[in-house]
């Protein structure tokens, strides 16, 4: 990016550009300084040019610099890597700490500027790092009081001192003179170097002839090359930036698939699912990675191949159109996340980068002689490859710092170690089960399924997957249920706290798994396994489905409405966090458990084969389906007025199928018993009939039951988002929790009403996809309802939460119109307005985006930031500051990426471009839902239109981030959910293959979907 300052006065001009430096085998922030004499008089400058602070390498610095800054100084210093003070190094002496381990600290920073040369290589400038020498004492390093008193050169001439404080990195320019018209380039790389050593070397090559210039160059040609996958040509350029920016967006909180083991044509022709050699790495990923977030402390490797960990929510969604943009991906995505569902239904919260390893020690031998230039670095490459389990960039920082010789080309040879090696998914526990992990895994299906139909027996029967394995463990209700004081002490409620707990037996498990040499913990102990040393237990997709579906049914809450959050985490509103303690339960869960079961007894229906699944979940099914028997043999009916105590029956059927999901789960808690129970297509069809018949019952119960709030008696008749359950009878069950609190078992309880959110409505979209109708008449309601923000023309994530109880979390903490308060989060609306796309509500969809709720077509100057830019959220027009309503804050990474992709690849591709036709066969076809004013549009600040040879206006955009496509738009007509009259297929050899109709057969599908055989298609409307 860029900054420009206008010196009128002086008659100077200066502009800073930065890029990160690219395709180095180091690392740097590239500043650019260029100062320009724009007046008619020489000029003579003096300059410092860099940072005010620069913070030194030494470990995790986060919480020290946040909490204890000045002691951290201690241990900061200025070192020199040559002569005077042109290379300075900031590191610290030790890493901080106060344990009897002491790690000394030889990485650091390190600055080096120089003037760019028109020809010769440059000079390196002195530096100054005496933050005193530059602000004297002010430490806000916003007035230069050192400066003021002396010039560049005398600061130059005195000591500087770089102990014990925190240090800056300017350049130094004594003086210059600038002719009229005449410019100054000030270069300044700022790096992390693993040694002070390296820093000559790295100076060495930044200071050659235009090298910079050639790196501003590859960074810009870097970028556009990234995204060029989804190249995009309309009337309006800012939409076409914006598709771009958030491709880039969603690659870098996502990661960006890079397909490695293309050994030989054969590979490059086949995808994951095809090749064995052929395998997935996301690069770029990291863990939110918005900077305006100061709890937010990502990590990328310093490496090839850089990536960093992410949250298990934001990496499965950002991931949901990794097969859309790039097919050879195959279903690598949705086996990865179905590997990562625990037998109690949960999943770990952090996502790492996968493992590769080559079992087969003479295969790693072979390719290590095959590769190396001599026999001693064959043999260290082969004990690397041998010795565990690696990822790219390790292996290539590895053999950097064992001296190994290569003889192929990098590229070559990462191919041919990974197409020998078998990757696995890694992820760690981190902290608590959030209720809405498995929401995203049917995006995920849904998304392989629309480019790979014919896939779907082979993916969802025939590929093992295991089971993660974590070291907490959900506690039962009668270890959670607390009996404390309410807030003004003056009764007794019960809540459910600490719902999962550290469980010391599960680490002793991975223990056995841990290294006598290393200290480190094996990847297999990720996985859990049967008894006495037995392998990883798996199950094929579509069982590990039905056991997420079923345990999600029996995790209903006793009025058979919400899935219960029972793992201690709300789901996606996390900022919900006090729902958990209220006994809660989402109706969004249970929106995405019906759609869910539906698609497993779909599966069942249509393939007609059994589903195996462990014996200990077939015990627990059957005591849910008895409880089940249980309830309609009672002969409950459902009341008109549905009271707010749970009725009897109600209860009873919960209490006993909780109590099944606890005996299953205690049983499965360390091992699975390798004993398996088949279920016939038939059985399994007949038993999610009955229980989406539950559900149902369970979703009108909750839209009658309704929402409550300020000014909102229940009756908008949109679905409710949360409930909480009071409980009214309790009995102490003996036990007392950590703090000594008495715990319970529960004997009644009382369902408790909470405001709308926009949630509920969004997702309750899915459940009524193929009905307009339903959808279209949600719509209006929602927007009547104390969602919209009228002032706005957008949605909040609440409406008023005046009255509401503190218990249900920190969003109550905030000012209304702010953060989750009846903010505008930009995420949920975006998952509204695809809703509504994916709804075919065309008109509605598009009326929204335009009319401001969408990015790039909000206002600039009340968004306050670049249109290319999402943020977390927009304060409201409730927000108190009536500057701020509209503004975006906390620019961020963010899940509005994902939903923004996934309405691209509607408007231009088609919800399935592939199907399987009534015989069986792969068909191919594009239906856009392209409006005309993307074609043609009378907007003062619209692109002139395209036309082709005919007349005929044009729209283009990439498919499979690889072929261009060209819409001819005969009629100038809204191109909504509509098929070509014909296709024009060209071939890289220039064969041009014409096919009527909107449809194209199998042979020509699947070289589209092959991608390299195919130059271009135009598709005639």
């Amino acid at each position: 990016f860029e900054i420009r300052d206008i010196d009128t006065k002086n008659g100077l001009s200066t502009s800073v550009k930065y890029i990160v430096l690219p395709e180095e085998t180091f690392g740097a922030l590239v500043r650019r300084t260029n100062i320009t004499n724009t007046g008619s008089d020489p000029v003579t400058i003096s300059a410092l040019d860099g940072l005010a602070k620069i913070e030194p390498v030494g470990g995790m610095l986060d919480w020290s610099l946040k909490n204890m800054g000045r002691t951290l100084e201690g241990w900061m210093g200025v070192y020199q890597a040559g002569e005077g003070t042109t290379m300075p190094f900031y590191r610290m002496s030790t890493e901080p700490g106060d344990t009897a381990s002491v790690k000394i600290e030889l990485a650091g920073h390190y600055l080096l500027s120089f003037l760019e040369k028109s020809n010769g290589d440059s000079t390196l400038l002195p530096v100054v790092y005496d933050s005193y020498a530059v602000f004297g004492r002010d430490t806000t390093l916003l007035e230069p009081d050192g400066l003021k008193v002396n010039s560049v050169k005398e600061i130059l001439s005195k000591p500087q001192y770089g102990q014990a404080r925190t240090s800056s990195a300017f350049a130094a320019i004594e003086k210059i003179t600038l002719q009229p018209g005449e410019s100054i380039s000030i270069a300044s790389f700022y790096g992390k170097a693993d040694h002070v050593e390296a820093v000559k070397s790295i100076a060495d090559t930044v200071t050659k002839e235009g090298y910079v210039q050639r790196k501003f160059v590859q960074a810009r040609t870097m970028i556009n090359a990234l995204t060029s996958s989804v190249e995009t040509n309309t009337t309006s350029h800012l939409f076409d930036g914006a598709v771009k920016q958030m491709f880039l967006d969603n690659s870098l909180r996502g990661g960006m698939p890079i397909i490695l083991g293309d050994v030989d044509d054969d590979a490059k022709y086949r995808n994951y699912d095809e090749d064995d050699r052929v395998k997935v790495f996301h690069v770029f990923s990291r863990i939110h990675g918005d900077l305006e977030r100061d709890y937010n402390a990502f990590f990328i490797d310093d490496t090839y191949f850089s990536q960093g960990h992410g949250n298990f929510r934001d990496v499965a969604q950002n991931r949901r159109d990794d097969v859309t943009f790039t097919p050879r991906v195959g279903s690598f995505d949705v086996q990865m996340f179905l590997s990562f569902i625990q037998a109690d239904a949960y999943e770990p919260l952090t996502v790492e980068a996968v493992i590769y390893f080559i079992n087969d020690p003479n295969v790693a031998a072979e390719i290590s002689a095959e590769t190396t230039g001599d026999a001693k670095s064959a043999e260290i490459l082969t004990d690397v490859l041998n010795g565990g389990p690696f990822r790219p960039g390790q292996l290539f920082a590895l053999i950097d710092q064992l001296g190994i010789k290569l003889t192929a080309p990098k590229e070559e040879f990462i191919d041919r170690i990974v197409a020998a090696s078998t990757d696995l998914p890694m992820a760690t526990y981190g902290q608590g089960y959030w209720g809405d992990h498995w929401d995203y895994y049917l995006d995920l299906v849904n998304s392989y399924l629309a480019i790979y139909p014919d896939g779907e027996e082979a993916l969802m029967y025939d590929k093992k997957l295991r089971y993660f394995f974590s070291t907490a463990t959900c506690k039962p209700r009668a270890e959670k249920y607390v009996l404390t004081l309410t807030f003004d002490g003056k009764s007794h409620h019960v809540l459910q706290l600490d719902s999962t707990v550290f469980d010391d037996d599960k680490v002793a498990e991975q223990n056995a798994f841990r290294s006598k040499k290393t200290g480190i913990v094996g990847f297999d102990a990720s996985w859990q396994r049967t008894k006495d040393g037995g392998r990883a237990f798996e199950s094929s997709p579509i069982a590990k489905l039905f056991l997420l579906g079923a345990t999600k049914f029996a995790t209903r809450d006793s009025y058979g409405m919400g899935v219960e959050y029972e793992g201690g985490r709300p789901g996606w509103n996390d900022a919900m966090n006090g729902l958990p303690g209220m006994i809660g339960s989402g109706m969004p869960e249970t929106f995405e458990m019906y759609q869910l079961l539906k698609y497993v007894k779909k599966v069942v229906n249509k393939y007609g084969r059994p589903v195996t699944v462990p014996a200990e979940f077939a015990f627990m099914i059957a005591e849910v389906n008895a409880a089940l028997d249980d309830l309609e043999a009672s002969g409950f009916a459902e009341p008109e007025e549905l009271p707010i105590d749970v009725p009897p029956q109600l209860f009873t059927y919960w209490d006993t199928v909780a109590t099944a999901r606890e005996e299953y789960r205690a049983k499965v808690k360390y091992y699975f018993s390798g004993e398996t129970t088949d279920y016939t297509a038939e059985d399994l069809s007949v038993m999610i009939e009955r229980w989406l018949g539950q559900i149902d019952v369970g979703i009108q119960r909750a839209i009658k039951i309704g929402s409550h709030g300020d000014d909102d008696d229940g009756k908008s008749g949109i679905p409710p988002s949360y409930f909480s359950y009071n409980v009214t009878s309790w009995e102490e069950n003996g036990l007392t929790n950590d703090v000594g609190l008495p715990l319970v078992n529960a004997k009644a309880m009382a369902v408790g009403r909470f405001p709308l959110f926009l949630e509920g409505p969004t997702r309750y979209f899915k459940t009524v996809n193929e009905d307009k109708a339903a959808i279209s008449t949600m719509y209006d309601k929602v927007k009547v309802s104390g969602l919209r923000d009228k002032d706005l023309n957008m949605y909040y994530v609440s409406a008023t939460l005046k009255g509401q109880s503190y218990d249900m979390g920190r969003m109550m903490a905030f000012t209304p119109g702010w953060l989750e308060n009846q903010s505008i989060w930009m995420h949920m609306s975006y998952k509204y307005y695809l809703e509504l796309l994916r709804g075919k509500l065309y008109t509605q969809f598009f009326s929204e985006m335009r009319g401001g709720g969408m990015l790039p077509f909000m206002d600039p100057v009340q968004y306050g930031r670049s249109l290319m830019e999402c943020s977390s959220f927009l304060a409201s027009s409730v927000f108190p500051d009536p500057s701020d309503r509209g503004r975006g804050f906390s620019a961020r990474l963010s899940g509005s990426t994902a939903e923004f992709l996934s309405i691209w690849k509607i408007i231009f591709i088609g919800s399935n471009p592939y199907f399987v036709d009534e015989s069986g066969d792969l068909k191919f076809t594009l239906k856009p839902a392209i409006p005309a004013w993307m074609f043609k549009d009378d907007d003062a600040n619209a692109a002139d239109p395209t036309y082709d040879e005919h007349g005929f206006l044009t729209v283009s955009f990439k498919l499979f981030a690889h072929i261009p496509v060209t819409y001819h738009n005969s009629k100038g007509v809204d191109l909504f959910d509509v098929s070509p009259t014909g296709y024009k297929v060209t071939m890289q050899d220039g064969t041009e293959n014409l096919v009527e109709g909107g449809v194209i057969s199998t042979d020509l599908a699947q070289k589209i979907r092959r991608i390299w055989d195919v130059k271009s298609i135009d598709a005639y409307f």
